[in-house]
């Protein structure tokens, strides 16, 4: 259930995240007020709620949920004076960002908390122009699709208050989310920065000829990807040790995987490797589209979160 004092949420940009955590915010029973001036954006957002619908369903909706609660107005001042707090996620350009946070703090009532979507830029950037309550400005950063994934990377800003950090972490959670506070503000946040750097490890296996873009694929989701989705890496080394657990794994193995990691090198990202991983990713897809991709997936997420809630107080 949602956090009491939080009731009415506004989507200020209704693209693809934000129609996402729309969604996510009419499944939690909160009344949701949505903006953009883009052409169609309203019956794109009514749509994209409703494709999202069924799972959201499957997942199960919180009491007095409703696609009846959200409304639409193409007046930003109309959408976050109402609210209770904001969702932003329009496009990742900063001035673009910092105006309309500078725009929604003039008109937002003291108490309304002002988060933003961006993947890549600072809240001390966008929180820059605020005059009335920057210390109300937090980043609230989801993994893609907000209505499936339960990541959300949660950052203020020098002039973010401590206070406002909290209610965000708890709000965040009490809608079913999974928040982790980062205690300062690194490029690309932290989710992104853990795949950008395995990633990397990939390219300079396909580009060294150690395997090709399938096998790479299938090494990571048959093998830690599995177990990643159970319990987090530093917990993983914890059962490696076996029954010495984390200080054995540190005593017997850390040595070599330091040793390991000193060998690492950055890839070449030549427009050869590139089309390489484009080849490998077309063969791969196998002529299904990225739409069905993606529903597939995103049924399984949550097939695999059902799971874990089952196994609730036996896994972190």
């Amino acid at each position: 259930m949602a956090d009491t004092e939080i009731r009415t949420v506004a989507i200020v940009g209704t693209g693809l995240i934000g129609a996402s955590w729309a969604a996510q915010y009419l499944a939690s029973g909160l009344d949701v007020i949505a903006t953009d001036p883009a052409p169609n954006a309203e019956p794109t957002l009514r749509k994209s709620v409703d494709d999202a619908w069924d799972l959201l369903t499957t997942i199960g909706l919180a009491p007095g949920a409703s696609r009846d609660r959200l409304s639409f107005t193409a007046d930003v001042n109309e959408a976050v004076s109402k609210a209770d707090f904001v969702q932003e996620s329009v496009p990742e350009r900063l001035m673009l960002k910092a105006r309309v946070f500078a725009q929604m703090d003039e008109v937002a009532r003291p108490e309304t908390i002002l988060a933003s979507s961006a993947s890549g830029l600072t809240v001390d950037a966008i929180q820059s122009s605020c005059k009335q309550h920057p210390e109300r400005c937090v980043l609230g950063h989801p993994f893609n699709p907000p209505h499936i994934m339960p990541l959300v990377e949660v950052v203020g800003g020098a002039k973010t208050s401590e206070a406002i950090i909290e209610r965000a972490m708890a709000f965040y959670a009490s809608i079913g989310k999974k928040p982790i506070r980062l205690r300062k503000a690194v490029p690309g946040h932290v989710g992104n920065r853990l795949q950008a750097a395995l990633y990397r490890e990939i390219l300079y296996l396909i580009q060294q000829g150690v395997l090709s873009v399938e096998d790479a694929d299938i090494a990571v989701s048959y093998g830690p990807g599995l177990r990643w989705g159970v319990m987090g890496p530093s917990l993983q080394w914890h059962l490696a040790g076996g029954a010495g657990g984390i200080q054995q794994f540190v005593k017997q193995f850390m040595e070599g995987f330091t040793g390991l990691m000193k060998k690492l090198e950055m890839p070449e990202v030549t427009p050869a490797l590139l089309d390489k991983v484009i080849e490998g990713v077309v063969k791969e897809a196998n002529g299904r589209s990225v739409e069905q991709l993606a529903q597939a997936e995103n049924k399984l997420v949550l097939e695999f979160l059902a799971l874990r809630a089952k196994a609730a107080g036996t896994l972190p």
